[in-house]
């Protein structure tokens, strides 16, 4: 347990960060998912369309710093890949 005002603070804002973060990473996954399954269905269109829609998604979790640059590059790029190849 904190023993001083300034980490007892902390330890709040810890958790509200942390809420926050899991909700907007949670997010990210469900408009991925979405991609998968249109990809998975064969829909090129609806494919191209929830990737249009997952692409300011994962960007905003790189600047709210909930992911890393690399990894959703990496996730847009074989996305993006798996799309053309329909």
């Amino acid at each position: 347990m904190a023993n001083h005002k300034s980490a007892e603070k902390r330890i709040r804002q810890t958790e509200r960060r942390t809420e926050v973060n899991r909700a907007r990473v949670s997010r990210i996954r469900s408009f991925v998912k979405k991609v998968e399954g249109a990809i998975q269905s064969g829909d090129k269109s609806a494919a191209a369309e929830a990737f249009k829609s997952a692409q300011p998604e994962l960007m905003r979790g790189v600047s709210k710093g909930v992911l890393h640059k690399n990894t959703v590059s990496r996730k847009l790029s074989r996305l993006s890949a798996a799309i053309k190849a329909l």
